[in-house]
């Protein structure tokens, strides 16, 4: 027979047990984002970077535009133009990222963008900042391979950071078929004379679309996913070389955005599938099959038009990633807008979707960053049709 004390501390150990799992089974907080227009009047806003630009420790919005290159200042939002006209077609992404810890971005742009054209076609600049970095950059031209589309600094290696850049198309191709696409890394020169060195990374794909520098394992180099209409792939910095590994296969149309979160500490990649197209996936690492057996997929959305972007990040505070997705409806008609999915347990398994914007951006790119300093995770976006940018300050939980 219990005691009234014992019961009374195996009613307050069941109390406490009650209380523990309910909060544990607490679902993650609504979002709430304010959304900010700071530009109404670009002409298709290509891409997207974020970074600290004139080193003031806030982080800028930076834009490649059809024909101008430009960065809003942070907290104002002012519109810097550092670069115009750059090639007779239009510029089309753009990479910045502090690489030499001065705290400032270091800017490249990828332009002459034409990607019915596989042998004449591309550009790449790397901008040489002024002392007064509101003002007009100087532009670098680089070697390059035709199409190009997609850049990124990455510290790779075994040199720190390169500049990679990611074609469409390889040379000569139509279709998707012929030679592989020239991913080549970049070295940047000790002297601003000096002249830039490149290294392939990898020839063995045949349409890209874009891609992730991740942290996949323990080394300093940036691993990165590449998304493309054979599949998704892991590249691993080794000695030697760089490898692939297939993480998704083309039964599908293969992938065009694609994006590393983590759940419950384990690595989840999500993709739009196929290239520009309606579908937003999710996969998993496999339970069993070993290192070669392609990943579980789950589609989370087959209702996209013409999507476009993917970001990854505890935008809600809940120690697992959230995808960001965003969507352009080129082909007519269709409302256009951004997505935020959450997942509902640590095992990817159960999702919550919920809309962001609805029909005031055309997505053509997004990007993540905590821009006004509050710890939380806010979304910058680019929109084509829309011809518009929107910073969405994250004010959830308040």
């Amino acid at each position: 027979m219990r005691t009234p004390i014992a019961l009374l501390l195996l009613g307050s150990l069941t109390l406490t047990l009650t209380l523990t799992l309910t909060a544990s089974a607490a679902p993650p907080p609504e979002p709430t984002f304010r959304s900010v227009e700071i530009d109404g009047n670009i002409q298709i806003g290509y891409g997207l970077a974020l970074a600290d630009v004139d080193g003031d420790g806030k982080t800028d919005v930076v834009l490649v535009d059809k024909h101008q290159v430009a960065w809003y200042q942070n907290p104002s939002w002012k519109k810097h133009v550092i670069a115009e006209n750059l090639t007779a077609h239009d510029h089309v992404c753009i990479a910045a990222r502090d690489i030499d810890g001065d705290g400032k971005a270091e800017i490249a742009v990828g332009a002459e963008w034409n990607p019915g054209d596989t042998v004449n076609s591309g550009a790449v600049f790397y901008l040489k900042p002024p002392a007064d970095r509101t003002a007009r950059w100087e532009p670098v031209r680089l070697p390059h391979e035709p199409t190009t589309h997609r850049m990124r600094w990455v510290r790779s290696w075994p040199d720190g950071f390169n500049l990679v850049v990611v074609p469409l198309h390889g040379r000569g191709n139509q279709g998707g078929k012929g030679e592989g696409v020239r991913i080549l890394s970049y070295r940047m020169p000790e002297s601003a004379g000096g002249e830039w060195t490149t290294r392939l990374v990898d020839d063995s794909l045949h349409m890209t679309h874009n891609f992730d520098p991740v942290q996949w394992d323990d080394d300093e180099p940036d691993e990165f996913l590449i998304g493309g209409r054979e599949g998704v792939f892991l590249s691993n910095w080794r000695e030697g070389g760089s490898f692939l590994t297939k993480i998704a296969g083309d039964a599908n149309g293969g992938a065009g955005e694609v994006r590393l979160g983590r759940v419950g500490g384990q690595p989840v990649i999500g993709a739009i599938e196929p290239m520009h197209g309606n579908s937003f996936v999710v996969f998993s690492r496999p339970e069993s099959g070993g290192e070669d057996a392609l990943w579980t997929r789950k589609v989370l959305d087959d209702s996209l038009v013409d999507g476009h972007a993917v970001a990854a990040g505890d935008l809600l505070g809940t120690g697992s990633d959230q995808f960001v997705v965003g969507w352009r409806a080129m082909r007519g008609g269709a409302r256009v807008g951004i997505k935020l999915f959450t997942p509902l347990d640590d095992k990817a398994g159960a999702w919550r979707t919920s809309l962001l914007d609805d029909n005031k951006m055309a997505c053509e790119d997004l990007q993540l960053a905590d821009l006004d300093g509050d710890g939380r995770l806010d979304i910058a976006a680019a929109g084509r049709a829309t011809k518009n940018v929107i910073l969405y300050f994250n004010e959830t939980g308040e």
